[in-house]
């Protein structure tokens, strides 16, 4: 039997000096600059970053600059504010993401 070895894509020190940086700018820029250092995608610097537990994904807004809010958990907030069963909450994940919102807001003011 032969034993195999296992390639390493980053090393120790290339790992903690990646984590500096980008602790120090949790920034894309200063992930694409740490791609381009060590030779690497910028999803391959993403994934290690990810694995070390710092990385933070960027967050997506509306165009209004509000947080993104699925319709499922629209129909879900209506369904616990009017009491309905879940086989009834699923059926409204059919409707509109705005009338949800519309309906909601109208209940809880």
């Amino acid at each position: 039997m032969t034993a195999t070895t296992k390639t390493v894509n980053y090393t120790a020190e290339q790992t903690a000096a990646m984590v500096a940086a980008y602790m120090a700018a949790p920034t894309a820029d200063t992930v694409a600059t740490l791609a381009e250092q060590f030779g690497k995608t910028v999803k391959s610097v993403v994934a290690k970053l990810s694995r070390e537990k710092v990385y933070v994904a960027k967050t997506y807004v509306t165009k209004t600059g509000e947080a993104v809010v699925k319709k499922d958990s629209l129909a879900d907030k209506l369904a616990e504010i009017v009491g309905l069963t879940e086989a009834e909450a699923d059926s409204l994940t059919k409707a509109n993401k705005t009338a949800l919102a519309k309906i909601i807001a109208k209940l809880e003011g």
